[in-house]
């Protein structure tokens, strides 16, 4: 059994489908029996009274026939039983039963029975009030310090109070400002009404002001008729708490003081008795009923509360001293003697649970047996083991890292692109410039084979791209039912983005027998977006900043057969050439050699020679499929352009650091602007008028700095989202041109692409420079270290934003460096071994210091150098664009 689950004493459950809440649970000695033991006195929102005594055999036993004392049915909703003095010339006990428009209040008695049944009980209605007004709740003391009687005060849904002096009623009044009734309580030592109102404060009324105060019923006549009526109420003290209360108690465990506690929606307050606060506590969880009672330390109060998180915590004052936890959620807790056992805790829930129980823990009865005692073998143990770490190995390297999985068949998703542009755009908001923005439409169709009550379709494309939709819901699919939702994408901004690939991604619950609830899966399909909805023919350049030369084994491709729809008619001789402008004014231009199986693809901006390129190798590798050539591949034997990629993560890293330092800003002007309102708003509230001193002045110039300065922070957002898309597609140039280089496998692509590009936004707390500098230290600590030492470094388990990108490029360098003397990629323990092993010669060590950080760059530009020159080797002759590419 748990340590901090409430022991069950008794419980039981009351009723069917029946509701309660916090004024239905009562603990008193309703018959006067004497004996100073408890019953439980419970009434329901359907009229059912019941009144227990539980006294079970063994501990945890449910409800028996003789607990139950009495039950009948008052017809009306019971909102609230309470028992009291309430009957004029006896001392007795009463029960009070709050109805909704009725106050009633019963004698118990019971007589002794003659048979097993036990004693009998019965209910006898001493006297009832019929009310003019809606009850919400109501409170009972010794109002006016009255000896040996209890009067009643019933709070009005409209703010009244009633006041009854047991039979008879004694006058009403309305509570100033009232809107909606709150909790209500009555402190005899300050003989006065504590409530919240609606203003979440809490008020104190004193009785003498009450009932010397302006008769509620005279609230409506004239303004000559009140002022011979009474005074005026006037509240006591009040409080503001900020928040909504959901009970209030007030506690007097010495003749010295009491306390005020007052349980709000998220803080629990004890307050003096003139208003002030003693201390205060501010709850994790959302409460849902307390109870104040007295502690063993003296100075201290324990207070019970329930939440919705089926706990019940213990306080000692502002200290948890001990958590339970209930089977249910506790609407009502009271505490009392029941059957000799003193302390025992009564919970009632919403729904009818009435639980008996106690904290602490039972001893265990059960002893371990024995184990039967033998030698070991541990030769044989070590051939066991061995033999297991075979088997684990041998699966991990069959299925990799990610384990193998049944195919799902119990839904399907297609995408199809259409092959036409829309016939009129749905691009309404794109700011492109002056060319016309097309649209193209994406159909996504799902189909199921089993039944499924709920399905949501998300679609992504990458930014700039735009969708005109991208959510889907479906309700209840039955079998074989085809759902198909269209939609359009187009260009947003004037910067072209770092993929044409678009997901549809479907999540959905699969029930099954043991979960009704559903298993949650998710299903995806990818579509590729055309390259003619970025781009447009454009006129072929000579000359360019940036250039790079992809070989291949196959003789030369036409241009026009490889892209259509982006060469004249009128020029089908200049097969060899072809220009590509995207929207937004950049251009690159292609090139083909007649005779050396090459292609040149040269643009103004190193990012933009992405799409094209990859554009190039999947046309040309679709090209070869159709052909039926299975053994088509492509190469780069060029220098890796790193000093153009370097510019870019500067400059995003500069994006970074300028963003910083505007919010920093900002932050330091908010706070002056603050400070300027607060000195403004004491010199306005002074009664002596003071000169400002040009502090309006002041504030207007600081606003219009904080404005400044947002529109700045907006701004610097912009560029930084751009800067991270440019700095996407120069990063999947870079990973193409390594894999073409080194032919590295698709697993090995995938790792680099994992190390590259963890991140699909960037943000200040966690940005790319950092991520991917982590991940390439990673790789060149396992798979690609030198010697046992690297592979023993630690790595910062912090992402902190670097100072400056050195460290980053200088891994970048010595990733490549590593791959080109013969370094590989991969994740399996047993092969990320150093690689002095393989490789004789090795390889240049992790920098550890600055000299050794400057050896390695001095190593590395020998074999990456500026690729703003093409290699010089095997140079390609400079062409005219009417003339293509000759050797």
């Amino acid at each position: 059994m748990s340590l901090f689950k409430a022991r069950d004493w008794w419980s039981t459950v009351l009723g069917e489908k029946e509701e309660f809440d916090q004024g239905c649970l009562c603990l008193a000695d309703v018959d006067n029996s004497g004996n100073g033991h408890d019953k439980i006195i419970v009434g329901s929102f359907m009229g059912y009274l019941r009144i227990f005594n539980p006294h079970p055999v063994k501990t945890g036993d449910g409800a028996q026939a003789e607990d139950l004392l009495l039950e009948v049915h008052l017809q009306d909703p019971i909102l609230q039983v309470e028992v009291g003095k309430f009957v004029s010339g006896s001392e007795l006990l009463h029960l009070a039963v709050l109805h909704s428009r009725k106050l009633c209040v019963y004698s118990v008695s019971g007589t002794l029975g003659n048979v097993e049944h036990g004693n009998q009980y019965q209910i006898k209605l001493m006297y009832e009030h019929n009310l003019q007004r809606t009850a919400c709740n109501m409170t009972y003391g010794s109002f006016g310090g009255v000896k040996g009687r209890d009067l009643i005060c019933i709070q009005s849904m409209d703010g009244m109070l009633m006041v009854f002096e047991q039979e008879s009623y004694a006058f009403g009044r309305f509570l100033p400002g009232s809107l909606l009734p709150g909790p209500l309580a009555y402190s005899s030592r300050t003989d006065s009404f504590i409530t919240v109102s609606s203003c979440r404060q809490v008020e104190s009324y004193k009785y003498e002001v009450l009932a010397f105060a302006t008769d509620a019923d005279k609230r409506q006549e004239t303004e000559q008729q009140k002022v011979g009526s009474g005074k005026r109420l006037v509240v006591d003290w009040t409080l503001n708490i900020g928040e909504q209360a959901l009970d209030i108690c007030i506690v007097s465990f010495n003749q010295s003081a009491s306390s005020v506690f007052v349980l709000g929606e998220r803080n629990f307050f004890c307050l003096k008795e003139n208003g002030q606060i003693r201390f205060m506590k501010k709850l994790e969880c959302s409460p849902s009923c307390f109870l104040p009672y007295c502690s063993v330390s003296e100075g201290t109060i324990n207070t019970l509360i329930g939440n919705h998180n089926n706990m019940l915590h213990i306080y000692q004052d502002v200290t948890l001293k001990w958590a339970t936890q209930l089977p249910h959620i506790p609407v009502a807790v009271r505490v009392g003697c029941l059957h000799d056992l003193k302390g025992v805790i009564i919970t009632l829930s919403d729904d009818g649970h009435l639980q008996c129980s106690y904290l602490g823990t039972d001893p265990s009865l059960f002893q371990a047996p024995k184990v039967e005692s033998r030698e070991l073998n541990y030769d044989e143990l070590d051939i066991e083991l061995k033999e297991l770490q075979k088997v684990i190995k041998d699966v991990n390297k069959s299925q990799g890292v990610w384990p193998m999985t049944e195919r799902e068949d119990d839904l399907n998703v297609f995408a199809v692109v259409s092959p036409n542009f829309d016939s009129v755009s749905q691009a309404t908001d794109a700011e492109v410039g002056t060319d016309p923005v097309p649209s193209v439409t994406v159909k996504v169709t799902l189909q199921n084979r089993v039944v499924l009550p709920k399905a949501k379709l998300s679609i992504y494309v990458q930014p700039p791209l735009e969708l005109t939709c991208d959510q889907f819901t479906f309700e209840f699919m039955t079998p074989e039912m085809t759902r198909t939702v269209a939609i359009s994408v187009y260009l947003k901004r004037s910067y072209i983005p770092s993929e044409l690939e678009g997901n549809a991604v479907v999540s959905y619950s699969r029930p099954t027998d043991r979960n009704p609830d559903g298993i949650p899966r998710v299903i995806q399909c990818k579509f590729r977006l055309p390259l003619k909805l970025i781009c447009l023919p454009g006129q072929p350049s000579k000359t360019a900043s940036h250039k790079l030369t992809i070989d291949t084994n196959k003789p030369p491709v036409s241009l026009l057969s490889l892209f259509p729809g982006f060469a004249s008619q009128s020029e089908d001789d200049q097969v060899n050439v072809m220009g590509f402008r995207f929207l937004g004014g950049f251009q690159v231009t292609l090139l083909a050699s007649k005779t050396s199986q090459r292609y040149r693809i040269q643009s103004e901006q190193f990012e933009d020679l992405w799409l094209i390129t990859n554009e190039l190798i999947l046309r040309l590798q679709e090209y070869f499929e159709k052909q039926g050539i299975k053994d088509f591949a492509c190469s780069f034997s060029g220098s890796m352009p790193l000093q153009e990629y370097f510019e870019l993560i500067d400059h995003h890293f500069e994006l970074r650091i300028h963003g910083e330092k505007l919010e920093e800003l900002l932050s330091e002007r908010a706070v002056q602007f603050r400070a300027i309102q607060r000195r403004l708003l004491t010199r306005f509230k002074d009664k002596t008028p003071a000169p400002l001193q040009h502090l309006d002045t002041l504030l207007d110039g600081t606003y219009k700095q904080v404005i400044a300065l947002a529109d700045a922070v907006k701004k610097n957002q912009g560029d930084l989202f751009q800067s991270f898309t440019r700095l996407k597609s120069a990063t999947h140039l870079v990973i193409l041109l390594i894999g073409l280089w080194q032919k590295l496998s698709a697993d090995q692509i995938a790792i680099l692409e994992a190390a590259f590009l963890p991140l699909q936004e960037d943000t200040q707390e966690l940005g790319w420079e950092e991520t991917v500098d982590a991940a390439i230290s990673h790789l060149l600590k396992t798979c690609l270290s030198k010697s046992s030492k690297e592979q023993a470094l630690n790595l910062n388990s912090q992402l902190d934003i670097p100072k400056d990108t050195s460290r980053l490029k200088k891994h970048i360098t010595l990733l490549c460096d590593r791959l080109a003397k013969g370094g590989r990629l991969c994740l399996s323990t047993d092969t990320a071994t150093p690689q002095t092993m393989v490789m004789p010669g090795g390889c240049t060590t992790i920098p550890e210091s600055d000299l050794e950080e400057r050896s390695v760059e001095q190593d590395s530009t020998e074999l990456f150098t500026n690729h703003r020159h093409l290699i010089t080797e095997t140079p390609m002759p400079e062409v005219s664009p009417t003339q293509g590419v000759s050797e």
